[in-house]
């Protein structure tokens, strides 16, 4: 089978897509054959593990897994004798932070980490749906959003911030957004309320007060939202921040008025389960940028570590 191949911690030039033995399932795991996968920002950490803090997770050294991959949607292809929850052909997706090995034909692993596939939603709408989405979860439960609340979302077009601004939707809240002018449309569809162009505006001179400010992209910090905050209001930021200043402020705040919260993640069995509902629901549609050939992996990486990219890049394996 074809796969994308690293062997040590590197640039997007230094993949390669080699032929290497399609895997065998135990007998407590699936053969998942890939049809779609992302590149997304977890991919990118894990290729070049960047922030350090990656290695203590994928290998100090070099990584313990070399196929790259975190995200994907396929169809189940055989099942280990102790698998009872899952049928060849099932169409299945799941997501795992520390890889997958999904950039790749075919993938093997346990019931646990599969989840199906609404039955209205194709295969690749289920592989946009992952990742970013699994990080927006984590946003909005752990705070109390509650009705006529004012929420600022910096970054609503990536991977998170476009689920997210869609997840925040769900309640009755002012949203406020900010994106690059070419987005302004795609932000107003998602359900933004007021939206500021970056590449224009600072939002950071806003003059309104906010419940919350969620940073999906990391590009802001608490210093210089914290005057934005209400009395009690939260700072949240998919990012460490500079000098990892996001755990500190974390310990730093927990006992005064505006707090910075780090959204930790939650365990899959909760996020994609969510997010499967909205899927089934439609209240939730993944916004997909573009779409590259497995053969074509080094430029999807080198379009996503450029930092433009509207919500998923995907990788079309079959």
């Amino acid at each position: 089978m074809k796969a994308a191949i690293r062997r040590k911690y590197c640039s997007q030039d230094l993949i390669k897509v080699e032929e290497i033995e399609k895997p065998t399932p135990a007998d407590n795991e699936v053969l998942i054959k890939i049809c779609y996968t992302t590149v997304n920002r977890t991919d990118c950490a894990n290729l070049t593990a960047k922030p350090f803090i990656m290695r203590f997770v994928l290998g100090l050294f070099k990584p313990r897994k070399i196929i790259l991959g975190t995200d994907f949607a396929g169809i189940v292809a055989s099942i280990g004798k102790n698998v009872n929850s899952l049928s060849i052909g099932d169409r299945v997706f799941g997501f795992m932070d520390e890889g997958s090995e999904s950039q790749a034909q075919y993938t093997t692993t346990t019931e646990e980490n599969l989840f199906p596939i609404p039955d209205q939603i194709d295969l690749k709408q289920a592989a946009a749906s992952l990742e970013g989405a699994n990080y927006a979860y984590t946003f909005i439960h752990k705070v109390k959003i509650q009705s006529g609340q004012n929420i600022l979302i910096n970054g609503a077009t990536g991977g998170i911030g476009s689920a997210l601004l869609q997840f925040v939707r769900q309640h009755d809240v002012k949203i406020t957004a900010t994106c690059s002018g070419k987005n302004i449309n795609l932000v107003q569809s998602l359900g933004a309320d007021k939206i500021y162009d970056y590449n224009k505006e600072d939002f950071t001179d806003d003059q309104d007060k906010y419940d919350f400010i969620f940073d999906a992209v990391g590009k802001s910090t608490f210093g210089k939202c914290k005057k934005l905050l209400k009395e009690k209001g939260v700072y949240i930021s998919s990012e460490l921040g500079p000098y990892s200043q996001n755990i500190f402020f974390l310990l730093l705040t927990s006992i005064t008025r505006k707090k910075v919260i780090f959204p930790m993640p939650y365990s899959r069995q909760k996020t994609i389960p969510y997010i499967s509902t909205l899927l089934n629901k439609g209240k939730f549609k993944p916004v997909i940028d573009r779409e590259y050939p497995l053969e074509e992996i080094s430029k999807a990486y080198e379009y996503v570590l450029a930092g433009q990219k509207t919500g998923n890049v995907l990788l079309k394996i079959e």
